[in-house]
């Protein structure tokens, strides 16, 4: 019989529990985002060209990456129910299917990537910053099918509850990134000196020598044994790949709104200059650094409520989604100081332009004030997720990020002169970053409000 929660069970047991499953993604995560952040602090003492190309290309870039991060995302709690219901013999076909999957998007992701990369053209953009930007993203565009089947496998190997190895392999790929952009963009030990492309190029190498790393760690590791998914050839399974599809995209669509919420900034005010750009990058870059953390915290909830749900008990899986969302909140209070605090210190670090670094001081004072709100809105969206539920967070998102901060930011950060009602100056990219601080707090609410809606329906009538 499923084990119960009791309302007396102390919150510390599940809160320990949870921390023990997020702490290696957390570390993994943040050396993940620690090369975009070597990426840019290394392309911006480069120069504020070097900078804003990569800063443009990232941004275009990181929405396509986190896009395709939702759509691989569908094999987390599919896998998590099969391993609290004790089906672990139904999950090698599950990830093969993932996998056929992934290569398929991967390669469409590809393609849009290099189509993307033509909006350029369009932008009132100094013509090196333009080519650069161009570069940047048709070197990375060939990580894509690599990157898409590296989350199929992290996704399998976090719901069964090994994270350890995607932390050690993230690191050395954190180690091998800066070494990489040393060489590259400096042009050291008679390489070419390739600035900003050098980046792209270093992004490259990275994704796939992840990829590669986790499939020999896992064939090495017994436990990966029972449920191994590459001991042999299967051809594509339409229905299984098509449900798969149905849960991922989704999650890719939510993703996606606000990714594009964020990346789209650095398109829309390029025109204002390339400081505008360069400081939106930094404060966009330091943000994410940050959002590891609940984001991580979230993947661990989604694999907890997974198993709680495959296990048949309803009561655990709402008592732990909401213990995650309070330590994402915890979490969430220290960042928002941190940040409010040292914000000028921040900015300095990533760039020796005094001009840029007083921009970003001053969008990373919104950053602090939306670090409650986004905190909760990953932590509910993945809880929502763990039953395997993603069409509602999709909705509620695109309300929320295209719905509201993406018009908001437009009227506030471009002012147009077709609006009755507009600001008399516009406000660049702080108005986009007040817009954001909206569209999360609504995300936030919304979900908030589906997640305990959802949870009590699951509940047995006695205890609802």
């Amino acid at each position: 019989m499923p084990h119960t929660v009791s309302r007396s069970q102390p919150i510390r047991t599940e809160a320990r529990a949870l921390w023990q499953l997020a702490w290696p993604m957390l570390i993994g995560q943040l050396a993940t985002v620690g090369m975009a952040v070597a990426d840019v602090a290394m392309a911006g003492h480069a120069s504020a060209e070097d900078l804003a190309a990569v800063s443009l290309g990232a941004s275009v870039w990181s929405i396509v990456i986190v896009t395709l991060m939702g759509v691989m995302m569908a094999v987390n709690p599919i896998v998590a129910h099969h391993v609290g219901a004790g089906e672990h013999a139904r999950i090698p076909h599950v990830v093969r299917q993932a996998l056929w999957k992934a290569f398929g998007v991967g390669l469409l992701a590809m393609a849009a990537a290099n189509l993307s990369a033509l909006v350029f053209d369009h932008m009132q953009i100094e013509p090196a910053v333009r080519d650069m930007a161009k570069a940047f993203l048709h070197v990375t565009s060939f990580a894509l099918p690599a990157f898409a089947c590296y989350r199929v496998l992290y996704g399998y190997s976090a719901s069964l509850n090994q994270t350890k190895p995607m932390m050690v392999i993230a690191l050395g790929a954190l180690a091998l990134n800066v070494l990489l952009n040393w060489l590259l963009i400096y042009g050291r030990f008679g390489l070419p000196k390739l600035g900003g492309v050098g980046c792209a190029w270093a992004t490259l190498f990275c994704v796939w020598f992840n990829l590669i790393a986790l499939i020999v760690w896992m064939h090495r590791a017994p436990v990966y044994r029972s449920s191994w998914p590459l001991s042999h050839f299967e051809p594509p399974h339409w229905p299984e790949i098509r449900q798969l599809l149905k849960v991922g995209l989704p999650i890719g669509v939510t993703y996606f709104a606000e990714a594009s919420a964020f990346g789209l900034i650095a398109l829309l005010v390029a025109k204002f200059g390339t400081a505008q750009v360069a400081a939106h990058q930094i404060a966009l870059n330091f943000s994410s650094l940050v959002f590891m953390v609940p984001l991580s915290l979230g993947v661990a909830m989604l694999t907890r409520v997974g198993h709680a749900l495959g296990e048949g008990d309803p009561v655990a899986a709402r008592f732990r989604s909401w213990v995650g969302v309070g330590l994402s909140l915890a979490f969430a209070t220290l960042s928002a100081s941190f940040i409010a605090l040292f914000n000028w210190q921040i900015a300095s670090a990533y760039t020796s332009d005094g001009n840029v670094a007083a921009l970003a001081a001053q969008l990373l004072i919104f950053a602090a004030l939306f670090q409650l709100s986004d905190a909760t809105q990953v932590a509910t969206s993945c809880a929502i997720r763990g039953y395997k539920v993603t069409r509602p967070p999709m909705l509620i998102h695109l309300a929320a990020f295209w719905g509201f901060s993406l018009p908001l930011g437009c009227v506030l950060g471009l002012a147009p002169d077709w609006l009755p009602w507009r600001p008399v100056e516009a406000m660049a990219a702080k108005g986009f970053w007040i817009a954001l601080v909206v569209g999360l707090t609504v995300a936030a609410l919304g979900l908030s409000w589906f997640l305990d809606r959802l949870s009590r329906s699951r509940l047995p009538r006695a205890t609802t």
